[in-house]
């Protein structure tokens, strides 16, 4: 596997558990839909959360959730339409982005956007 799938992977699972120490549930990892593919879907308290992870091990050329670009948050809303409809939900969503930088003595930053994008038209 390539480093930059792996460096995913590894980011993937800290936001994971991330958001079951916050209590949410996770739905579903890598949900696809199409050419979407929808890291984490998240629930907690009637509220569905789609998950965008993005992780990095330099912000020498922007944050790690600068790259979640309209084209790719319009990929999500698609697919998140699809998902509410297979899971028949009535209640609230949101979209979230959870950025991870890596340091390098094996540490790292997670920065959790609630709310942090809408898709437009």
């Amino acid at each position: 596997m390539a480093l930059h799938n792996d460096l995913g992977k590894k980011g993937e699972a800290i936001a994971k558990s991330y958001l079951e120490e916050k209590g949410y549930e996770i739905l579903d990892e890598n949900w696809v839909y199409g050419k979407a593919e929808i890291d984490l879907i998240a629930y907690k308290n009637g509220l569905m959360v789609f998950v965008e992870v993005k992780s990095r091990t330099s912000v020498a050329f922007g944050q790690p959730e600068e790259f979640v670009q309209k084209a790719k948050q319009k990929k999500m809303e698609l697919a998140s339409l699809e998902y509410i409809e297979i899971m028949n939900h009535q209640n609230e969503i949101r979209f979230d982005i959870i950025a991870i930088t890596f340091k390098k003595d094996n540490t790292y930053i997670l920065n959790h956007i609630e709310d942090a994008f809408w898709p437009e038209d």
